[in-house]
């Protein structure tokens, strides 16, 4: 039976003829980062072939893609992807002990099930507009108060249509809509606009409040794009959390930001427009140039959505 010797760990593990290195390693409880899940989105599970190139298989489309993209030499394999039909001797670029620590803990975590998982999910951001000057009409506490207030209702809207709040950015939200299963994009758009609209319902109970604690109220801003994302983990438990990494998520975020250009609380892009079935009243159009984008993007407003 062929046998791989990992470097730095100086571990012999013996292999099936036609296993790859990464099942081999994570079978001998090897610390290998592997981000992507081991499916060639990500070079972590890289490992440098010292003797034995030979016996490796060759490298499969994916991994050719990657290595072309990355520049890498013969020697340089993805674990995941190169099969083993021979003695082996190779080094993994896991070597320091953050490195080490990093492969541990990501290895126990209770989500990497769904680290590298690829989605396509209804993305929608929201900002408080004239924010900055309502906080420093207030005390630090009462700021930190009255944003709770606000992130408790709007995240009792986002849930109640299947959202889940994935970060905080100061004032702002973001929130992912279809990350429970790959579902139908047309019900993850319709849930983001509707959580959307009810976003706006439920400043009718907050501003209430605020005009009698502060004599002030605030709007809100909305944008909402649909494309796809990689759905992971990130951070070191307890600190870690559900994010969404991609263009996408920019894009969703430059949307929002463009409707206070815009002059309008609620805006989407024509991919999600386009997914809206005629229960929402679309308003205005915008040909919008965005940052870091070509050209112009359209952009639709949002009004509402007839009664059930």
């Amino acid at each position: 039976m062929p046998t791989i010797h990992f470097l730095p760990d100086d571990r012999h593990v013996e292999v099936a003829d036609g296993e790859t290195i990464l099942t081999a390693s994570l079978r001998a409880d090897i610390p290998h980062a592997h981000a992507c899940g081991g499916m060639a989105r990500c070079s972590t599970c890289r490992v440098l072939v010292l003797e034995g190139i030979e016996s490796c298989g060759p490298r499969t489309p994916p991994e050719k893609e990657l290595a072309e993209q990355l520049d890498f030499s013969d020697n340089v394999r993805l674990a995941c992807q190169t099969t083993v039909h021979g003695d082996l001797s190779i080094r993994r670029p896991v070597i320091d002990r953050v490195d080490l620590a990093l492969a541990n803990l990501l290895g126990r975590s209770r989500a990497t099930e769904r680290v590298g998982k690829e989605r396509h999910l209804a993305i929608l951001f929201a900002d408080i507009a004239g924010y900055t000057p309502f906080a420093e009409s207030l005390m630090p506490y009462d700021v930190t108060h009255v944003l709770n207030r606000y992130f408790f209702l709007m995240g009792e809207v986002i849930q109640s249509h299947g959202g889940h709040i994935s970060d905080y950015i100061g004032d702002g939200l973001m929130a992912l809509f279809g990350i429970e299963g790959d579902g139908d994009q047309a019900v993850h758009a319709a849930h983001a606009v509707r959580a959307g609209l009810g976003m706006f319902e439920a400043l009718n109970e907050l501003n209430p409040y605020l005009q009698t604690m502060y004599g002030r109220e605030f709007d809100i801003r909305v944008g909402v794009h649909v494309g796809e994302v990689v759905v992971g983990t990130i951070g070191i438990a307890p600190m870690e959390k559900l994010a969404a990494i991609g263009d996408a998520v920019n894009f969703a975020s430059r949307i929002e930001a463009a409707s206070k250009e815009a002059g309008t609380r609620f805006l989407v892009s024509k991919e999600t427009e386009g997914k809206l079935d005629e229960s929402f009243q679309i308003g205005r159009s915008f040909e919008v140039p965005i940052k870091g984008k070509a050209g112009t993007h359209t952009l639709y407003e949002i009004l509402g959505v007839d009664p059930d």
